[in-house]
């Protein structure tokens, strides 16, 4: 027997995105290698880990993302935010080639003044 610690394994979400207009409302551009807002009522901690399975608009891929928790809305949060969390990807080049894929599919939408869940 074993005295290792036994490290909690990440959570899985599953966050299929149907829409651009979803896609826009949940991307996080302002981190470097991309993230994504998750929308959860489960709680968690700054910097757990979590894999998520993204689905995009018009894309049959699951994208598997090792990342993790950069930051958390809680419930009842100010502005009627949606509670959850924001996930941010990790560095590597599946996460960039995920970034450029996500930013391609926004265009234009990109540089809009609409809000959005995220930061």
């Amino acid at each position: 027997m074993s005295d290792a610690p036994v490290l909690p394994r990440p959570s899985v979400i599953q966050l299929s995105i149907k829409e651009k207009p979803a896609l826009y409302a949940a991307y996080i551009s302002a981190f470097a290698d991309g993230g994504v807002f998750i929308p959860t009522q489960r709680d968690y901690a700054l910097g757990d880990d979590v894999y998520v399975l993204l689905s995009l608009p018009e894309d049959t891929h699951r994208y598997p993302v090792a990342g993790k928790v950069a930051w958390v809305t809680p419930a009842k949060a100010a502005g009627g935010r949606t509670q959850g969390v924001g996930v941010m990807f990790p560095k590597d080049e599946k996460s960039r080639a995920l970034k450029l894929k996500i930013e391609e599919i926004l265009g234009p939408h990109l540089v809009s003044d609409r809000p959005t869940q995220t930061i």
